[in-house]
């Protein structure tokens, strides 16, 4: 992962570092959560960066597991 231009944190000025994190998103009562995204994160207070494009393909993965989760749920009832 590069450091796009990030360091120091624009918050809070802190030291920048790579990490991978997940990140969880709810839509209407359903919550997914997506293990092993990398990120810049900055040690002092926690903001999180993301590399350019790297956006949206993390919704794009999130939209196709609640797609899954509600099919999965209209299979069920």
């Amino acid at each position: 992962m590069s450091r796009f231009p990030l360091d120091p944190c624009s918050a809070c000025g802190g030291e920048v570092r790579s990490q991978t994190i997940p990140r969880e998103f709810s839509r209407e009562g359903t919550t997914v959560r997506i293990e092993g995204v990398r990120a810049l994160v900055c040690v002092k207070c926690g903001e999180v960066y993301f590399e350019p494009g790297a956006t949206d393909a993390l919704l794009s993965a999130a939209n196709a597991l609640f797609t899954l989760s509600r099919q999965n749920h209209q299979v069920r009832d």
